[in-house]
């Protein structure tokens, strides 16, 4: 993800880290071969950013049904029964 920094005078700066990593040299050479139909840096980009939005996804679903489990759900009997009567008693 490119972060973008305002400066005074309405510049904007983004800021952006190099990211590298080792293939096998056939990949490399499959890369170099493809290289006029991909453009790899945008995406692997791409892939990395969807990784994380997707573990970003899995754990906030985790949090809440954590959440959800530890919550005290206990209302007084008759709750429900009121509740209902009371939507119908507003519909009429």
């Amino acid at each position: 993800m490119v972060n973008f920094i305002d400066l005074p005078y309405g510049m904007i700066v983004s800021v952006s880290k190099v990211v590298s990593f080792k293939v096998r040299k056939e990949i490399k050479e499959k890369m170099e071969l493809y290289k006029d139909k991909v453009i790899w840096s945008e995406e692997l980009r791409r892939f990395v950013e969807q990784r994380i939005a997707e573990i970003e996804a899995k754990e906030a679903v985790e949090k809440v049904m954590k959440e959800l489990k530890e919550a005290n759900w206990s209302f007084p009997r008759g709750t429900s029964t009121q509740l209902i009567r009371e939507d119908r008693d507003e519909d009429s």
